[in-house]
């Protein structure tokens, strides 16, 4: 038979994991903090087709490496289609 753990390690592995979460969730936030940053630095309505394009492909990227979230990845890509499209259009 196999032998039981104290709960005591028990307690130390579950704050071990504790710990690891909230380093992954402040890690994760901080990212988020600068890619919205970088974000806001970004005028949609002066930048050229050509940075427009390069600006969806860049959220693809971000949205691939989990640094934004589906609903801002797809709200962010919509507008910037639209507004391509429109330049295209024109």
């Amino acid at each position: 038979m196999a032998t039981r753990r104290t709960t005591s390690s028990k307690r130390e592995r579950e704050r071990n994991k504790q710990a690891k979460a909230a380093a992954k969730r402040e890690r994760r936030q901080d990212r988020a903090n600068d890619t919205e940053s970088e974000t806001t630095a970004f005028d949609e309505n002066t930048a050229s087709t050509d940075e427009l394009i390069e600006r969806i492909a860049a959220m693809h990227e971000q949205y691939d490496a989990g640094e934004i979230s589906f609903e801002a990845f797809d709200e962010e890509k919509t507008e910037l289609m639209a507004l391509l499209t429109a330049r295209l259009s024109e």
